[in-house]
């Protein structure tokens, strides 16, 4: 009885918080402009001119109300079928769908009706804009925890993309569950959102405004490991990292010493096992990066240079959709640099941005928002 009223006592939780989430992004904004804060606005980071490009294509209504914290455009889109969590007006879906192209297709999933009504009132309007002869984007009601009962198929996408959403969910671990579920084998899940530099007090997961605002619902970001995998997913690859800070003197007094971060992750659904740690040399095959291609915080790949990579990224490298822009060697087979070692897979993104702070203005770029989109999904 104890565990059936605990069980009851979660979901009454769970159906309280997607209500307020709902009000909040129906009712309460109805544009950037009103957020309280500065956790659900993308940093002022320089974007590269291909998406300056395919944003200036938006419909001024849809980007009004957009509330993300991050961009969220991962390399090799060509072709490829993306599904977005938490889609909201559309922004993201209208900017990938001209990335991916007729061929591929861009799927938004939202809770919010009046969000997912300006999302589908400007497809035809996009979709001209762009030169489609038919749409390569569509909009589902429903929630990012119950990806299948809303109707979409398991190991159906290639990528998954969220840009400050899951922080919005009270079930995480379920919406990296129904995520990893939808995503074919060797996909990714690329996603910004909202980390705390630890698990934050009730005080904060219960106040309304600061949920709604992106703060309350942050997950601890050790805590984003663990929960990735136990649901299967590899360990957390770090692309790059964000202060936020909070000018709200009422919320701030409430956060207390808690500090904030906005962050992109890469996580794949690749196979489980004791690879070893590799020699790779990029081919220099992924289009608009050539010369360098940056995977994460910790490697960046220059075309034809030896590089040793842990067994983690060996093994992700191999089976996702980047394995035909690589040549692998086992260790030993190329002269690589003396004495170097695998780089450790875990980055703590609050000593990143540390770091970053350090290095100058213009050091939290790249990751993401650093190269042109090339053609990978087949």
């Amino acid at each position: 009885m104890a565990e059936e009223q605990r069980s009851g006592d979660k979901g009454f939780l769970h159906n309280t918080v997607h209500v307020d989430v709902k009000d909040y992004y129906g009712r309460v904004l109805k544009k950037t402009s009103d957020l309280k804060s500065n956790a659900c606005v993308a940093p002022a980071q320089p974007i590269p001119g291909f998406i300056r490009q395919a944003l200036q294509k938006v419909h001024p209504e849809v980007t009004a109300r957009y509330y993300g914290c991050g961009l969220v455009v991962p390399e090799c889109l060509e072709g490829c079928r993306i599904l977005d969590l938490g889609s909201g007006s559309g922004r993201d879906c209208y900017m990938l769908s001209q990335l991916v192209g007729e061929k591929g297709h861009v799927t938004g999933i939202d809770m919010t009706e009046d969000q997912l009504e300006v999302a589908r009132t400007y497809v035809d309007y996009h979709m001209q804009k762009f030169g489609f002869n038919k749409p390569n984007v569509s909009f589902v009601q429903g929630y990012i925890e119950s990806l299948t009962e809303a109707g979409l198929a398991n190991n159906s996408f290639d990528i998954i993309i969220s840009n400050c959403v899951v922080n919005l969910s009270p079930d995480k671990k379920r919406v990296l569950a129904e995520a990893y579920n939808v995503l074919k084998d060797g996909g990714e899940l690329y996603f910004s959102d909202v980390y705390s530099s630890g698990r934050l007090t009730e005080e904060i997961k219960h106040h309304k405004v600061l949920w709604g605002e992106c703060l309350g619902g942050a997950l601890w970001w050790e805590d984003l490991l663990r929960l990735a995998e136990e649901v299967g997913f590899s360990t957390p690859r770090l692309v790059t990292a964000s202060v936020i800070t909070v000018d709200n003197k009422d919320l701030q007094a409430i956060l207390g010493d808690f500090k904030f971060v906005s962050a992109t992750y890469r996580l794949f659904k690749v196979p489980k096992g004791n690879t070893k740690p590799r020699q790779v040399i990029y081919n220099g095959t992924i289009t608009g990066v050539e010369d360098r291609f940056r995977f994460d915080c910790q490697y960046t790949f220059k075309a034809g240079e030896v590089v040793e990579v842990d067994g983690e990224v060996a093994n992700i490298l191999t089976h996702s959709r980047f394995g035909e822009d690589f040549t692998f060697q086992h260790l030993g087979g190329l002269c690589g640099p003396c004495g170097f070692k695998p780089k450790a897979g875990i980055v703590d993104p609050f000593e990143l941005v540390f770091e970053l702070e350090k290095q100058g203005p213009g050091s939290a770029t790249g990751g993401c928002c650093s190269t042109k989109s090339a053609a990978c999904c087949k």
